[in-house]
């Protein structure tokens, strides 16, 4: 296996790449940008998204993705919601280009160095932790489950997760396995969760990985080493928000999608009104 393989990442230059299609996502960096630069104003005005049309098949025809039917009796990914998560949302957090960056190659002032062995071969992952994300890790662990879901495989994610999360945030780890493979990415079936799709919020730098449930996410910017970055602290005010309102389509304007296995429509009211 090739080494940098067990780690999905975008580079720098592939980054506008690996994005969801130009007619779904219109301008995602100034939908969610920081507050000086109308953060707010952006999020709660400008996602609003054309009512989605259908063919005779019902079949979308707007380029939004359906995700595949689920086959058989379904044992979700997630377990049983603990009782002290009861009445909170689950926010579903990405790794890489997210939280942090990880490189095969030396990184003078690396946060983390992670020995991982591939083909009987042990590599060191240099590991860079994203500006503020203990901050928010930890604030997020109090409103919300959190749940670690990466694309990234076990070998890697996992020990890093071990170093990064300080407060035992994450009440779960999805690692690639979990993934649907669709199209050439792995995507993140949140209806494979096991939790209601209207209280379900992913928080991931790859559009690719949502791709199924675009109404559900916060995107945020990739991140490799600008220490200057504030977009977690940034997103903390929005997430505080979220985490009071009955349905998370009523923060994120997307209420126009069909909701799937939930039995009732997305809540309307809006977040101001809490």
């Amino acid at each position: 296996m090739d080494a940098a393989a067990i780690i999905t990442q975008v580079s720098r230059d592939d980054e506008q790449l690996n994005a969801y299609p130009v007619d779904k996502v219109e301008n995602v960096d100034d939908r969610l940008k920081p507050p000086k630069r109308g953060f707010f104003q952006a999020i709660f005005c400008c996602w609003r998204r054309a009512r989605t049309k259908s063919n005779q098949n019902g079949t979308p025809v707007d380029g939004s993705i359906t995700p595949p039917p689920l086959q058989g009796p379904q044992k979700y990914l997630l377990p049983p919601i603990r009782h002290s998560d009861m009445h909170k949302k689950c926010m579903v957090i990405d790794l890489d280009e997210t939280l942090v960056h990880s490189s095969f190659k030396p990184i003078p002032n690396a946060d983390f160095i992670v020995p991982v062995e591939i083909d009987g071969t042990v590599h060191q992952v240099y590991v860079l932790k994203r500006p503020h994300v203990d901050e928010f890790l930890k604030k997020m662990g109090e409103l919300y489950e959190c749940v670690l879901f990466t694309a990234s495989l076990a070998k890697y994610a996992d020990p890093v997760a071990d170093l990064l999360d300080k407060w035992n945030v994450f009440r779960a780890r999805l690692f690639r396995e979990s993934c649907v493979y669709h199209r050439g990415n792995y995507v993140k079936d949140l209806n494979k969760l096991g939790r209601d799709l209207q209280k379900i919020v992913i928080v991931d730098n790859s559009p690719a990985s949502y791709i199924f449930h675009p109404d559900n996410a916060v995107p945020v910017k990739s991140w490799f080493d600008d220490v200057t970055d504030s977009e977690l602290l940034d997103l903390i005010p929005l997430f505080e928000k979220l985490s009071k309102v009955e349905s998370v389509y009523s923060v994120l304007c997307n209420s126009n999608q069909p909701i799937l296995q939930t039995g009732s429509p997305p809540s309307t009211h809006d977040v101001n009104s809490t």
